[in-house]
């Protein structure tokens, strides 16, 4: 292409003109030339057929065709954009196949659109890492959409801590891949407890006991390990009331440590930091 736009301002600087024409490209010599000329459009047969019919098509008929139509990924993505309030980048990832797309509305329609953010970033987070370990896609996921909004509604509830629930993804994702299915039945009312189940593993929550995942949100049993990390470490109280902010963190860890990382990290920091200031 650069050979020929040289070639052609040369021509017409020169006052030549530029005829139409097949030419040829030579690699090895980086020039191309004449193979055929072309007169007129005739030589390419730009002619109507004499033996077509003119095709005629209603306005009703386009109508009935568009309603057939699935919708398209750009109109899907601008949906879960504006329905889900969900950045460009995450929706794209979301729509880049129809299947993707159904699980995560399948798992919205579970959670509700206020956690569809949370949604996205598990299906572009965890489980996105899992299939790509795996080799498969969002069709072949061990897990259903239903199965993992179960999984992630004890989080939500602040029932569960982050590393728990990932845990707790992995268990089912490797049972099910394993060919024995964990069925589990969604607790009556998130904050409500445990609720009878009628599978033979019964809730979420039931899962998260039996491993020792469940999050410790009792005030009385955290401020009691609270008071016992301060009682313990007298230094890092006295870092802290000093302004070192890093004795903070340091507390925190203790307090996590002592309850197996179970704890309820808000309420944490919350009774930690009304101990520290009384």
């Amino acid at each position: 292409i650069q050979y020929e736009i040289r070639r052609q301002i040369e021509v017409i600087e020169d006052g030549g003109k530029v005829v139409q024409e097949t030419r040829l490209y030579d690699a090895d010599k980086d020039e191309t030339r004449s193979m055929r000329s072309k007169e007129d459009a005739m030589d390419y047969r730009y002619f109507p057929d004499p033996d077509l019919l003119p095709l005629e098509i209603s306005a009703q008929q386009v109508e009935a065709i568009s309603r057939q139509m699935p919708e398209l990924p750009e109109a899907k993505l601008q949906r879960f954009v504006e329905t889900y309030e969900l950045s460009a980048y995450d929706a794209r990832l979301l729509t880049a196949s129809v299947k993707t797309a159904e699980y995560f509305e399948a798992m919205v329609r579970e959670l509700g659109v206020a956690n569809a953010k949370l949604a996205a970033n598990w299906m572009n987070g965890e489980l996105l890492t899992i299939l790509n370990r795996e080799d498969l896609s969002f069709a072949e996921a061990a897990v259903r959409a239903d199965q993992v909004a179960l999984i992630l509604e004890p989080l939500v509830a602040g029932q569960i801590s982050l590393k728990a629930t990932k845990e707790l993804l992995q268990t089912v994702w490797q049972s099910e891949r394993a060919n024995k299915p964990m069925r589990f039945t969604k607790f009556a009312t998130i904050g409500g407890g445990l609720s009878s189940a009628s599978s033979s593993l019964g809730s979420v929550l039931e899962m998260a006991r039996e491993k020792g995942l469940l999050q410790i949100s009792d005030s009385s049993a955290i401020e009691k390990m609270v008071d016992d990390v301060i009682t313990a470490n007298p230094k890092s109280v006295e870092e802290y009331k000093a302004g070192k902010d890093k004795a903070f963190n340091a507390l925190f860890g203790q307090v996590m440590k002592a309850s197996n990382k179970t704890a309820n990290p808000a309420q944490v920091t919350e009774i930690l930091k009304k101990k520290l200031s009384a």
